[in-house]
C-alpha cells in the first residue's frame, strides 16, 4: 500500500459555533498519497501521538491505544480512564474484531437502586454522585486490545499521555469553557476543584499551563505494571476507598472481576458495501445496520442528497430502528436479544413496508417489531479512527456519559468516573437524560453491562478493496449521524469533507420530533412539514473523524463542528 511521493498533510477543525449553520468544506482536505497511515481524532496531542506511533512503524491498534491515553489527559471531559468503550478492529489478513469495554453493574447494585419512597425514578441518584459510576473497563480494554492486536509495549503506548500530564499543556478555549460550564458540579468535588478550577472557583485562563500530577501518578503505574495497576493495585484501592466514603457501590471485587470482552461484529451489506460495527451491549451498532437495511429499498441517489424525500425515508428507518432498540437491545450475557433478526434483510423488507415516502407516521403508530416472527439470512464520548499502511484499521468510540461523566475524581487517582448507570432502565417506561426509553431486558442487575449508543464502523468498498474507518460521540445521535455519513459517500459520491459538512438531522421515536441542525433550506423544510413532521432546530451534531484508504491514497477528515480535533497523515518510513 505504499506509493511514491511523500507528502504530509495537517487538517485542524477550529471552533464552529453551534447556532451557525455549517460553511463548505475548505482547501484543507486533500487525498495523500506516499503515506504510511492516517490518523482522525477529536483532540490534536492524541493525533500527534497516534501519528508518532505510526512513524516508528506502529500498526493501527498501537496508534488507536495511545491516541486514547493521551485524550485521558487532554480531553478530561470524553477521554478517560474511568469510562468505556468500544474498539472495532479490521487486521490486514481480513479478520475482523470487537473489544468489548463497557462499564458493569456494581455487583451490589439492584433494580432499584434509583427508585425514591415513591417508586419514581430519581435522576439526581441515576446522573450525578457515586451511584451513578459504573465499573469502568477502559484501562482493561484498552490493554487487552494491545496484547492481543498491537506490536508495542504498554509503557511505550502510555509514555506520551505521562509526559503531557507531567508537563502540562496550554489550556485551550474548548477546555476553558467546558469547565467554565460544569464549574458548580466540579467545585463540588475536592479533587476536581483542585485540578481543574482555580482558587476563585473558575476555570483556568486560556493559555495557562494544566498539569495533572495525579493523574501522571496514575499513567505511570499503568505502565509500570499494566491494567492490573487499575484493578487489582494501588488505584483500585484509592479508587474503592473514595467510593466508599462516598456511599458508592464499587468494590475491589468489583474491579478485579471486570473483564473485556471480545465479540464478533456485526456486519450487513449496503449497496454491495460490506459494513461491520460493534454487536449488543451497543445499541447503535444494531440500528446502524437496521436503518441501512430498511433504507436500501428505497432509490436515495435519485432524490438527492438532504432533499426532502431523503430526509423523510431516513427519518422513518430511524424511527422504526429506535422503536426496536427500546424494546429489545441490552447486554446479552444477560438477556436473549434477536440480534441477528433485527440485522437481517428478511426484517428489514417487512418493517420497510411501514415506512409511507408521502407521509409521516406519527410516533404513537410506531410499535417494535416481531423479531421471532422472522429468521435470518451493537453525550460525552470522543471517536478517533486509524488506518495504517499494512491495511489494518481501528474505529474507536469512548465515553464517560456525560461531559466529565459524574464529575468525580477519586482523591489521588486523577482521572474523571463516569455516570453510565444511567444507561439502564431505573424504570421501565420512563426516559432516561437523553430522552430514550427502554424495558426490563435494561433493567439494572449486578454484573450487567448497560445498553450504549456507541457505534464504531468499518466500511469496505468492493470496486477498489477500499476501506473507511468513522464514527462520532453524540448519545442517541450516534447511529444517526453514522448512518448520513454512509449515505453521503455511498449514495451520493461525496468526500469525507463533504459528508461530513453537510448539515445533519435527528429522529429517535420519541420525543416525536424531527430536529435539524441549520443550514437546510426553507423549501425543504416546508416541505417536511407538509409530510407531517414537527420539526424544530437543534444544536449541532456529532463530532464525526474519517479515515479511508482507497486506490492507494489515504483521506482524512476532522468535524469542524466541535474544536481543537486533527487529522493528520504520517510520511512513509
Amino acid at each position: 500500500m505504499r506509493a511514491p511521493v511523500p507528502f504530509l498533510l495537517m487538517t485542524l477543525a477550529g471552533p464552529m459555533p453551534a447556532t451557525e449553520p455549517l460553511q463548505e468544506p475548505e482547501a484543507r482536505f486533500h487525498p495523500t498519497r506516499g503515506v504510511a497511515g492516517m490518523v482522525a481524532t477529536q483532540e490534536a496531542r492524541a493525533t500527534e501521538s497516534a501519528l508518532a506511533v505510526l512513524a516508528r512503524g506502529g500498526n493501527a491498534v498501537d496508534a488507536a491505544v495511545t491516541a486514547a491515553f493521551t485524550m485521558a489527559v487532554t480531553l478530561p471531559r470524553a477521554g478517560n480512564l474511568g469510562g468505556s468503550g468500544f474498539l472495532l478492529g479490521h487486521l490486514a489478513d481480513g479478520a475482523d474484531f470487537v473489544i468489548d469495554f463497557r462499564e458493569r453493574a456494581p455487583l451490589a447494585a439492584g433494580s432499584d437502586l434509583f427508585l425514591d419512597a415513591n417508586g419514581n425514578r430519581d435522576p439526581s441518584k441515576a446522573q450525578s454522585g457515586a451511584l451513578s459510576v459504573g465499573v469502568p473497563g477502559s484501562v482493561r480494554g484498552l490493554a487487552l486490545a494491545l496484547e492481543k492486536y498491537g506490536t508495542i509495549p504498554i509503557a511505550e503506548a502510555v509514555a506520551p499521555a505521562i509526559a503531557l500530564a507531567e508537563t502540562g499543556f496550554p489550556v485551550d478555549a474548548s477546555l476553558h469553557d467546558s469547565l467554565s460550564a460544569c464549574r458548580e458540579d466540579l467545585a463540588r468535588c475536592p479533587e476536581a476543584r483542585r485540578i481543574f478550577l482555580t482558587e476563585e472557583g473558575g476555570p483556568p485562563a486560556i493559555g495557562d499551563q494544566l498539569v495533572q500530577t495525579a493523574l501522571a501518578r496514575t499513567l505511570r503505574l499503568i505502565s509500570e505494571q499494566g491494567a492490573n495497576a487499575f484493578y487489582t493495585g494501588r488505584i483500585a484501592r484509592l479508587l474503592t476507598d473514595d467510593m466508599a466514603r462516598r456511599g458508592g457501590l464499587i468494590t475491589q471485587g468489583d474491579l478485579a472481576a471486570y473483564r473485556a470482552i471480545e465479540r464478533e461484529p456485526l456486519r450487513t451489506t449496503y449497496r454491495g458495501h460490506t459494513i461491520i460495527t460493534p454487536p449488543p451491549p451497543s445499541s447503535g451498532g444494531v440500528q446502524l445496520l437496521e436503518m441501512l437495511n430498511l433504507i436500501e429499498r428505497f432509490p436515495l441517489r435519485e432524490s438527492g442528497p438532504n432533499s426532502a424525500a431523503s430526509i423523510h425515508l431516513m427519518a422513518e428507518a430511524m424511527k422504526l430502528a429506535h422503536a426496536d432498540r427500546a424494546a429489545y437491545l441490552a447486554d446479552p450475557d444477560f438477556v436473549e436479544v434477536p440480534t441477528a433478526t433485527l440485522v437481517s434483510k428478511g426484517y428489514a423488507e417487512t418493517r420497510s413496508a411501514l415506512i409511507d415516502p408521502g407521509r409521516s407516521r406519527p410516533s404513537v403508530e410506531i410499535a417494535p417489531g416481531l423479531p421471532g416472527a422472522h429468521r435470518p439470512e451493537s453525550p460525552e464520548t470522543t471517536h478517533l479512527s486509524v488506518i495504517d499502511e499494512a491495511g489494518n484499521a481501528v474505529a474507536l468510540t469512548t465515553t464517560l456519559n456525560f461531559s466529565y461523566g459524574a464529575r468525580i475524581i477519586a482523591t489521588g487517582t486523577g482521572f474523571f468516573l463516569n455516570n453510565q448507570m444511567d444507561m439502564f432502565d431505573a424504570k421501565p417506561g420512563e426516559a432516561n437524560a437523553y430522552g430514550l426509553r427502554s424495558g426490563e431486558h435494561n433493567a439494572i442487575a449486578p454484573g450487567k453491562r448497560m445498553i450504549s449508543s456507541m457505534a464504531p464502523v468499518l466500511v469496505f468498498f468492493p470496486d477498489d478493496g477500499g476501506i473507511l474507518a468513522t464514527g462520532t460521540p453524540g448519545g442517541s445521535r450516534i447511529a444517526n449521524t453514522t448512518l448520513q455519513i454512509l449515505v453521503n459517500v455511498i449514495d451520493h459520491d461525496m468526500n469525507l469533507a463533504e459528508a461530513t459538512c453537510a448539515p445533519r438531522f435527528h429522529h429517535q421515536w420519541w420525543p416525536d420530533q424531527l430536529e435539524v441542525e441549520r443550514g437546510f433550506s426553507p423549501d425543504t423544510l416546508r416541505l417536511l412539514k407538509e409530510k407531517g413532521h414537527r420539526v424544530s432546530e437543534a444544536r449541532s451534531m456529532g463530532s464525526v473523524q474519517s479515515v479511508r484508504f482507497r486506490n492507494g491514497t489515504f483521506e482524512g477528515y476532522s468535524d469542524p463542528r466541535r474544536p481543537g480535533a486533527l487529522t493528520l497523515p504520517v510520511r512513509d518510513h
